[in-house]
């Protein structure tokens, strides 16, 4: 593609048609680049709007941010689905996982205040409830700093979603236990220091050893420390059916573009996914902690607590976590400091640079499968259309790729998060198709077993290990060592969706069968494989998966479930009817089964 059909397809200037937020000062017009079209299959490209039609979202908002103020903002789409009333700068969005880093950053301004000591036992502020000692803590005992960077060894990863009307835990059951998904309280199952383990059940233990020390909850906290002093008017940490809440909401769809229940989510575990918010607001915060990381003047957040929430405390992820914030390598050769949410049906994610003061923050009211592909292609198209990419110092080191390094290289990998990866070749490259939210790449080899790729500041680095294939993936300069490694499962990078569409059924099949995971491990990613196609609209894949599922694992009820759903959304009822039946069979507490058999069949 041409210089100049790059510039007319990608960076196109619209005046007049983007909303300036109040409290951010002029911005300017130059900065006004609309994103209209975004990259497709094959080099085509999709408006928003037609993205937003191609995959059933509902509703979207974005702002951009550039040298430490709002470049444009931007908003498509529908509140809800049923009143069709217009998403305006002021609509709120269910933040979920967002919650995370915001808390995070409250209890790091916290302890600059001398209110709280991260690295002092939780348990000592804890009143309410214990996290209950064994021997993994009592040589290193479980601390907010631990709690906050995922690293404490604690369980219960995330939460269901509840509604008014619904019998709602309290954050005190929430720990103990006493919730769907879980029935045990949260608890520590690795040594606190040691290992990163994603875990929502760690942020609500947070959450209850700073309530009690301070009698004080986390909204008025929040809101006291952060919410107010930055002008952030449209945020909350209070939840539906509390005076202080919101209005302007943006209600939750499933994937049928329906609004589920009432449309607005209660969530308990406020820490953990609570938080109510605009980009708008995202772009407050996050602006006012890259002007403290630069050192220039800040409202609330000074630059000792902005390095300290976004210093790497483990190097799991791509580019590692701090306390609460993700760290990426990636996106334009840049470092970020940023973090996602999904609770059901709604979600987004937030983005900053380190240095440059440049971001994203958006939100969209559908489910993962239906919001993420838009927003994803929505930001790779806002880097490239804002010139944010920097040059990447591996490609000057560029090595020819030979018959071995080829034949080594192409194949299908599975990262620690279960995303399958392939590298194929293709008109004399090595390729990385669309892989974690990236387009389409090239790999370049850059040393001997060292390969990288543009946009991203990591390295794959190639092992064989007892002829077991790996690639590690490693960041210079910024963290020691590998960040996780990606297991080589297959020679042929076929990925199990272009399997199941080439009528390759039993290499499918066989496919699953070679994953190098424990019994429980396998069961659970082939069923999110089917779940992962259920969100694309892939029904007859997802069937099949689901399929493949139960012949592996006949006695478990949850395999049959899932088929059931599978057949429920393909309108084939009898045989949905005759999955939930077997799941029931199998467990008799499946409440799930018995109101789809109550209601649906």
């Amino acid at each position: 593609m041409t210089r100049l059909r790059k510039t007319f397809l990608l960076i196109i200037l619209l005046t007049g048609i983007f909303a300036k937020p109040a409290g951010f000062g002029q911005t300017n017009s130059k900065k006004e680049k609309a994103i209209t079209h975004l990259q497709g299959a094959e080099g085509s490209y999709l408006t928003v709007e037609e993205a937003m039609k191609q995959y059933g979202l509902t509703g979207l908002s974005v702002v951009v941010f550039e040298n430490y103020e709002v470049a444009w903002s931007r908003t498509w789409g529908h509140k809800s689905a049923e009143r069709k009333e217009k998403i305006d700068h002021e609509t709120a969005f269910s933040t979920a996982s967002i919650s995370k880093p915001i808390t995070a950053t409250l209890l790091v301004m916290l302890a600059e205040k001398g209110l709280i000591d991260l690295d002092t036992p939780v348990n000592k502020y804890l009143k309410r409830w214990k996290l209950e000692e064994n021997d993994l803590t009592r040589e290193t005992p479980v601390t907010f700093r631990h709690l906050l960077s995922h690293t404490a060894g604690t369980t219960q990863h995330g939460f269901a979603d509840f509604y008014l009307g619904d019998d709602v835990p309290s954050l005190l059951e929430s720990v103990q236990g006493k919730l769907p998904r879980y029935d045990q309280p949260v608890h520590v199952v690795s040594k606190p220091g040691t290992v990163w383990n994603y875990s929502g059940g760690g942020y609500s233990v947070a959450q209850m050893a700073l309530e009690d020390h301070l009698g004080k909850t986390l909204p008025e906290l929040a809101e006291e420390y952060l919410f107010r002093p930055l002008g952030m008017n449209h945020t909350t940490m209070y939840q539906d059916g509390h005076a202080k809440f919101l209005s302007n909401v943006a209600k939750v769809h499933n994937e049928q573009g329906e609004v589920i229940k009432t449309g607005i989510p209660i969530c308990p575990q406020t820490a953990a996914s609570a938080m109510w918010s605009t980009p708008t607001d995202m772009a407050k915060l996050l602006i006012e902690l890259q002007l403290a990381l630069a050192a220039r003047p800040s409202k609330v957040i000074s630059t000792k607590v902005a390095k300290r929430v976004t210093a790497v405390e483990t190097t799991r992820g791509v580019g590692g976590w701090s306390m609460g914030w993700e760290r990426y390598h990636r996106m334009g050769n840049r470092s970020w400091f940023s973090h996602g949410g999904a609770n059901t049906g709604t979600g987004g994610h937030i983005y900053a640079t380190m240095e440059d003061g440049n971001g994203i923050a958006f939100f969209g009211n559908g489910p993962n499968g239906v919001r993420i592909p838009v927003l994803d292609k929505l930001r790779n198209s806002i880097i490239r259309a804002h010139s944010w990419k920097k040059p990447n110092p591996y490609l000057a080191r560029v090595m020819e790729i030979d018959d071995s390094a080829q034949k080594r290289m192409v194949g299908l990998y599975i990262s620690p998060f279960q995303e399958l990866m392939s590298i194929e070749w293709k008109d004399g490259k090595l390729w990385i198709p669309e892989f974690a939210g990236q387009p389409t790449a090239e790999l370049y080899r850059i040393a001997e077993n060292s390969y990288g790729m543009d946009e991203y500041g990591l390295l794959f680095q190639y092992q064989e290990v007892e002829g077991v294939s790996s690639l590690a993936m490693v960041v210079e300069g910024d963290t020691e060592g590998p960040v996780f490694s990606l297991s080589k499962i297959a020679d042929d990078p076929i990925q199990p969706l272009e399997l199941f569409k080439s009528g390759k059924i039993e290499e499918l099949k066989m496919l699953y069968a070679n994953l190098p995971f424990p019994d429980s491990a396998k069961e659970q990613f082939i069923n999110g494989q089917g779940y992962r196609f259920l969100q694309s609209r892939e029904v007859e894949a997802a069937i099949a998966t689901f399929e493949i599922n139960v012949s592996f694992f006949p006695n478990s009820a949850n395999a049959y479930d899932s088929l059931g759903e599978g057949y429920l959304l393909q309108g084939n009822k009898a045989k949905a009817k005759r999955n939930y039946e077997k799941s029931l069979e199998l467990d008799p507490s499946n409440e799930n089964a018995k109101k789809v058999l109550k209601e649906k069949l």
